[in-house]
């Protein structure tokens, strides 16, 4: 992406002035997001996002924006200037649009940049995921009253574990003879679990956990901390929508006790953390343990394990499927990712009960 490129689209927004610079931001899979700096000093994230992936780009758009709305209104109390730290604010077009469509069909949006904000690929230490999980916690509270009803469903059936199933055994069909055999161990592990995975999904199917909204990507690069670590704002809200307060705790989870990054190949450096673990817990359930059920938050512990299983489903069903989704960096990527995940998972299983314990004591 050239200069003059970004600046045409740029311009398309009401932005103070004229670009100067950008610098691409690297994290995601999905989207291209860039830091944009104008004339006048003022900084903005311009995001391109995958219309391959996202089929209702508008509607996805409608969504962050709506959100957002929503919580500056539960701020109200804040000032201004806090406000914009504390909630994502979007930027209209000159159209009055909160989204630019170019003449290559690719959908833009643009937000104001936080300033004097930290994000972390990875936690280091308990005060980030106690802070972590005060962050989730809260939005997960502000946004309790939403009507999740009135938000597109940006990625059907994102977290429905059948039709990740039904995806995965799709892939087992036309996957090439040499990714099969390569992932053969993980495919069969898969199978194994098949059933303890789904248990969620017949409480949340029969009416026993409640929908509401959902941010459903709390991976702790998705939080802003501020210079002195503490929860500023969620970002990346593209694919809220409704869901069950277990897909937010577990991809949270996911991430932030994980000992290494997801891309982590050497799976000896690959372990679930149970003390970020209790500290996630602590800030989480500080926000939100009025909210929520006994039977909430009894199932928590599967939550996390749930989620990071998906991810590992999703990266080894993408491998079978010749990495059509994913950003992959070499051949196979993909499947070291879903290795990873799974590698998380045996050591969470190990400290199962003691999470259980943990999560009893509090109801």
């Amino acid at each position: 992406m050239t200069l003059e490129k970004l600046e045409a689209i740029n311009n398309q927004f009401c932005t103070t002035d004229g670009l100067v610079s950008f610098t691409q931001l690297a994290s995601g899979h999905i989207n291209d997001t860039f830091l944009i700096e104008t004339k006048q000093n003022d900084f903005f994230v311009l995001q391109r996002i995958n219309h391959g992936v996202f089929k209702d780009v508008p509607g996805l758009i409608k969504n962050k924006v709506l959100v957002s709305k929503h919580l500056k209104k539960k701020l109200s109390h804040l000032s201004p200037d806090q406000l914009k730290r504390r909630v994502l604010s979007f930027v209209k077009t000159i159209n009055g649009k909160d989204y630019h469509l170019d003449n290559n069909g690719n959908y833009w949006n643009m937000m104001v940049y936080i300033r004097d904000s930290i994000t972390y690929e990875s936690v280091s230490n308990k005060n980030v995921a106690y802070e972590g999980g005060k962050l989730i916690g809260d939005f997960l509270n502000l946004t309790s009253d939403f009507d999740s009803s009135k938000l597109v469903e940006v990625i059907p059936n994102f977290h429905d574990m059948s039709s990740r199933f039904s995806q995965f055994e799709a892939s087992l069909k036309i996957a090439t003879k040499e990714r099969l055999v390569k992932a053969n161990d993980y495919i069969n592990l898969v199978c194994s679990l098949k059933d303890e995975m789904h248990i969620i999904q017949h409480l949340k199917e029969s009416g026993e956990i409640k929908v509401r909204v959902t941010h459903n990507d709390t991976k702790i690069s998705n939080v802003l901390f501020d210079k002195n670590n503490k929860g500023l704002c969620v970002i990346d809200t593209d694919t809220v929508m409704a869901g069950i307060v277990h897909y937010d705790f577990g991809d949270a989870i996911r991430t932030i006790c994980n000992t290494a990054s997801e891309d982590e190949k050497n799976l000896e450096l690959v372990n679930f953390n149970l003390e970020y673990y209790k500290a996630y817990v602590s800030g989480f359930l500080e926000k939100l343990e009025s909210d929520l059920t006994p039977k909430e938050i009894k199932y928590l512990p599967l939550g996390a394990k749930i989620m990071i299983f998906i991810m590992a489903l999703r990266f080894l069903t993408d491998y079978l499927n010749g990495d059509i989704y994913y950003k992959i960096s070499y051949p196979e990527h993909n499947l070291d990712r879903s290795k990873n995940q799974f590698k998380l998972i045996e050591s969470l299983t190990e400290q199962f009960k003691e999470m259980e314990i943990l999560n009893a004591s509090v109801q």
